[in-house]
């Protein structure tokens, strides 16, 4: 098979209080994303949000529909996909127009798109496709979103060990979308946290995707209540459901970059609810 999934459900505050540290890794933690020649998924039931990888290879990979999950003749028929590029040279075939997506480069796919196919140009430097999905209620165009189309804020500063460069990719005041929402966050070197103060999005859900980490390195990344937070060892391309209820926000021990992907029934980026250092427990 060349598309594999798994579902996660919605798990709240008061049953994570007793998790142990393989309960909070089985709920949470994405951790069989980009393997080579497939297209994987995570089903979440948290905003119905879906979190998956394409590597293709050799030869390429058709996006299909999940007949169990979704009960859809294809894929997007009732859902928006982002997608962005974080390998070698590839190419997104929605209907009959191909977009070439070198790394860092991101692609909208809206609703009602029933042919997609993704190809790398190079079997022995694949792209690897990070890909977000949610529901959609009406159709937007596709938009390819290159680097210089992106939105970009510099945050932080070296003395905080936070100073980094936002990259807002697929977000509304750049392209049309329902509700997905993605950028790509890369922190300057000797910078560590990727977000400081803390946040929580609490009519939305996100999931942070960590990449570019050397190996043998990792990122610790903290969720849970503001008052009772949790943490997740994570290593490279790997990514952490962040539920609404969750603050998230992580350090690394090395320089490394990130995907956020929202969604839920607010756009604004700005709204979350901030909690300094020194209200976290």
């Amino acid at each position: 098979m060349t598309t594999e999934h798994e579902i996660r459900y919605a798990v709240g505050q008061r049953e994570v209080k007793s998790y142990d540290t393989n309960e909070l890794r089985e709920a949470f933690l994405a951790d069989k994303l980009m393997q080579h020649g497939k297209i994987y998924w995570v089903y979440s039931h948290y905003e119905r949000f879906m979190v998956g990888s394409a590597v293709p290879t050799s030869a390429p990979l058709k996006l299909e529909t999940l007949d169990d999950q979704l009960k859809m003749s294809y894929f997007t028929a009732r859902r928006e996909v982002g997608v962005i590029n974080i390998g070698g040279t590839g190419t997104v075939t929605v209907g009959d127009t191909t977009y070439t997506l070198e790394k860092e480069e991101a692609l909208y796919i809206g609703k009602d798109n029933e042919s997609v196919v993704f190809a790398s140009d190079d079997a022995a430097n694949p792209a690897k496709f990070y890909l977000n999905s949610a529901p959609a209620h009406h159709v937007y165009p596709c938009k390819k979103v290159g680097k210089g189309d992106a939105n970009v804020l510099h945050l932080g500063s070296q003395e905080t060990s936070n100073e980094r460069d936002i990259n807002q990719l697929l977000i509304n005041t750049v392209v049309d979308t329902c509700q997905l929402q993605m950028g790509l966050t890369r922190l300057a070197p000797g910078s560590v946290w990727n977000t400081m103060p803390a946040h929580q999005h609490d009519r939305r859900n996100e999931v942070y995707f960590y990449f570019d980490l050397a190996d043998g390195q990792a990122v610790c990344h903290f969720m849970g209540e503001p008052q009772e937070t949790r943490h997740i060892f994570v290593s490279n391309e790997q990514a952490v459901l962040s539920p609404p209820w969750s603050i998230h926000c992580g350090v690394g021990t090395a320089n490394y970059a990130f995907i956020w992907g929202m969604a839920g029934e607010n756009l604004d980026y700005d709204d979350m609810d901030k909690f300094p250092p020194d209200q976290l427990r």
